[in-house]
């Protein structure tokens, strides 16, 4: 059974507590004060809506380094052409709600629901959240969201309306993001479209490591 949390209190067991599938925990809310303090121990929500939050924190972990992004010989083509323009938190919003329409199961619900929509809203409003944008001409065609803290970036979804283009929102996120300082950033699990990245597992004790150093 996993540990269950009440109130909005984040006191969430050892992350080695987790089940084999990542689950940690069951409860709680998705304000400010459980959301960074879950993403400062490696955990992160995933729920469907009407239900409690539930909290997980795989082992392995899936995880992407900057400095060893892989870059595609066509996608460098796409880079350097003028298909697609790039741009940071020009429209989170939006961003999220089109990653909450791509995961959709055909009968309306996703684990981006309302509760989660909102929080991650929230978090952008307080500089925590962040959001990257492909756009054709003025049309949102892809992006991604996620959320920094310190060197730290927790990506949670994206979304392409048109081909490549959340490839091309994530190099160029990664890319700026490097500059910044980020030294890792958090896949949370497998996708086959992130290993083409770079993206690679790493054991969740050695993650956990090195969010103490980096946040």
């Amino acid at each position: 059974m996993p540990f269950f949390i009440t109130g909005n209190h984040s006191n969430f067991p050892s992350v080695e507590l987790a089940h084999e599938d990542g689950l940690l925990a069951v409860g709680g809310t998705l304000s400010l004060e459980m959301l960074t303090d879950a993403y400062q121990k490696g955990i992160f929500p995933w729920n469907n809506a009407g239900e409690p939050v539930c909290w997980y924190c795989p082992d392995p972990r899936f995880v992407l380094y900057p400095k060893n992004l892989k870059v595609s010989r066509s996608m460098k083509t796409i880079l350097n052409s003028r298909k697609f323009t790039f741009s940071i938190d020009k429209a989170f919003t939006d961003v999220i709600r089109n990653c909450r329409i791509s995961k959709g199961r055909g009968d309306g619900e996703t684990w981006i629901s309302d509760e989660i929509e909102n929080a991650y809203i929230m978090l952008f409003e307080k500089g925590l959240a962040h959001s990257a944008e492909a756009w054709r001409g003025d049309k949102l065609v892809g992006g991604l969201y996620g959320v920094q803290l310190g060197k730290v970036f927790f990506g949670e979804s994206m979304f392409a309306d048109d081909s490549n283009a959340s490839k091309f929102a994530f190099i160029n996120y990664v890319r700026e993001a490097e500059k910044k300082g980020v030294e890792i950033i958090d896949c949370q699990v497998y996708t086959p479209h992130l290993e083409s990245l770079g993206a690679e597992f790493i054991p969740r004790k050695k993650f956990i490591e090195t969010l103490g150093k980096l946040i």
